[in-house]
């Protein structure tokens, strides 16, 4: 076992969180209320992680890589409901679980990206950052919303943003886990992009008719 290995409250959910990203959640169940009653006396995160799809309920199997979250805007209802904002921090791996308590925990360690080269990562984050705006515009545009300088908000840092790209996509779970589990930043954002090369001009096209300029993105 690692020595930074830590025991940490589990919630398999039909979600992936990632790093940075900022999820609300509606806790009704009771073994989750009391999860997240242990949480705030502790003064400590829980670990999101999503439940495999042949899961039952009461005895769901996650996937080993999930993601801590820190409460946030943490409300009661009269019910004995909470909601609260959920922001992703660190990943971890799942060395073991048990069910002592009524809601399932773990024993994780963190789970990190390896160093990519420098000048291959300002590369792709550049090329990432124009299409994933590029992307988000319009699907405002097609919510028939403001569109507003987006790019210049999105993340500055290569990791944070392939985290970012990975929850917005509108991709199935399990490839967004795949991207969660990945460990190489440069990897993360090449695929990512490849996404993305195949939905902007698609998009685009949708809203506005073909683009000659939609050739280039495609090479």
């Amino acid at each position: 076992m690692s020595a930074s290995a830590i025991e940490l409250p589990l919630f398999p959910l039909n979600v992936v969180l990632f790093p940075g990203v900022v999820l609300p959640l509606h806790i009704f169940e009771p073994r989750y209320r009391q999860m997240i009653v242990d949480c705030q006396q502790q003064e400590q995160p829980f670990g999101i992680v999503l439940a495999r799809q042949d899961s039952v309920h009461l005895q769901e199997e996650p996937y080993s890589v999930g993601t801590m979250a820190e409460i946030r805007d943490l409300n009661r209802l009269e019910d004995g409901r909470y909601v609260l904002m959920a922001l992703g921090l660190q990943r971890f791996r799942i060395l073991s679980q048990h069910r002592q308590k009524p809601y399932l925990s773990g024993i994780v360690e963190l789970y990190e990206d390896i160093t990519d080269p420098v000048k291959d990562l300002e590369i792709h984050l550049k090329l990432a950052q124009d299409l994933f705006g590029m992307y988000l515009e319009m699907l405002l545009k097609a919510a028939n919303e403001e569109e507003k300088d987006i790019r210049a908000h999105l993340p500055a840092s290569a990791e944070e943003l392939s985290y970012f790209i990975a929850y917005f996509l509108d991709i199935q779970d399990e490839q967004k886990q795949h991207f969660l589990e990945m460990t190489s930043t440069l990897q993360r954002l090449q695929e990512e992009i490849s996404i993305l090369r195949r939905e902007v001009p698609f998009m685009r096209q949708i809203l506005e008719g073909p683009h000659d300029d939609d050739r280039s993105m495609l090479n």
